[in-house]
């Protein structure tokens, strides 16, 4: 995975390093230690763009690579159903006003059974009454008094279930029209999400259906996202993890812009281990100029670990194993151990062990 990237200035002493036929020797030489990381260019703030009704597609507004601002109509969809289901819905939300209204058919024949209720009970009491003081005079038998006291009782049970049916009905019709103005509410939106439209400004990068073309809900309409905003996101192999940071440079390069080089920050860290290629997640944010925005462009990258100076170095191509070399001992090629500092893709600094008048043997 590990692979040297020509785009670290650092990169280029690597020409005074090149071994002579007899060997070399250490040397003093700017070190820069970076971690290898390769990965892709996404935008920010992007999202797919799915469909949240169901019909055919009347109206493709967009193309890839356009421009968009927010809010703006993107796609329109033509749906009968949702038509014919907004047209009941309004006018079941209208019968059941009307229902409630002052001239309500419902209601009026119901208050005239309260009217009509309220008459027979007062007659009824009137008679009771009248039967009450015959009955007292014995001018009257009980059974009639019984009759007529049965007679209002009933009056006024009949009243209060009839004033009881007017207010339910009342109560019943408020529901209806409360239940038919949500209806009618949930059709209207249906019928706006019919009409697709961007939650960003941004740009469109890839479209998926065609004037004609059947959708269903959550079908995939588009994918866009930010067009200025990118980041580059990168995988880091699991031995480096431990070496970064946030805030760290980074060094891009991508293939497209051959005579390019393109600076950024680590921004975040994901602590999550791929387990395919045994790598972590790093986002990294751009700083000055950054590429044009094509989405998943693949990018290089050096994530810079540390910038030394001047430190004494050996080829890293000298190394065996670890942390040993071979060196010209009085014309005997011999093994020795090095303490081992800073390294990076070609050059490994020398911390002890080994001088500037050490002759160093390749290893081949």
């Amino acid at each position: 995975m590990k692979t040297t990237l020509s785009i670290l200035a650092c990169l280029a002493v690597i020409v005074a390093c090149k071994r002579e036929s007899d060997g070399t020797s250490p040397s003093y030489r700017e070190l820069t230690e970076a971690v290898y990381a390769s990965g892709n260019v996404y935008p920010r703030n992007e999202y797919t763009v799915t469909a949240d009704a169901a019909g055919i597609l009347q109206k493709r507004l967009i193309n890839e690579g356009d421009s968009i601002r927010q809010n703006q109509l993107l796609f329109v969809l033509e749906s009968a159903s949702e038509d014919a289901r907004q047209q009941a819905a309004a006018n079941a939300y209208r019968q059941a006003q009307a229902n409630l209204g002052a001239n309500s058919p419902i209601l009026a024949e119901l208050e005239a059974q309260v009217r009509n209720a309220r008459t027979r009970l007062a007659n009824d009491s009137i008679n009771y009454n009248r039967f009450r003081e015959l009955y007292g005079q014995n001018a009257t038998s009980k059974a009639e008094l019984e009759r007529a006291e049965l007679n209002y009782t009933l009056s006024r049970n009949n009243l209060r279930a009839q004033i009881n049916t007017l207010q339910r009905s009342r109560d019943q019709i408020r529901l209806d029209v409360a239940n038919n103005r949500s209806q009618l509410v949930s059709s209207e939106v249906a019928g706006r999400n019919t009409r697709v439209r961007s939650f960003v400004n941004g740009k469109v990068y890839e479209v998926y259906k065609d004037p004609g073309e059947v959708v269903k809900i959550g079908d995939q309409l588009a994918l866009v996202g930010s067009g200025d905003q990118l980041y580059a996101q990168l995988a880091v192999d699991e031995s480096d993890f431990g070496r970064l940071r946030t805030g760290q440079v980074v060094i891009l390069k991508a293939d497209v812009y051959p005579d390019k080089v393109f600076k950024a920050r680590v921004s975040k860290i994901y602590p999550k281990l791929n387990r395919t290629d045994q790598s972590f997640r790093v986002d990294a944010e751009f700083v000055g100029e950054r590429p044009a925005s094509y989405y998943g462009l693949t990018v290089e990258a050096n994530i810079i670990i540390s910038e030394n100076k001047h430190v004494l170095t050996i080829p890293k191509s000298y190394v065996i194993g670890n942390d040993s070399v071979w060196i010209d001992q009085d014309g005997k090629k011999q093994k020795v151990k090095f303490q081992k500092g800073a390294e990076n893709f070609d050059l490994v600094e020398v911390k002890g062990g080994l001088t500037e008048t050490t002759k160093l043997i390749s290893n081949e």
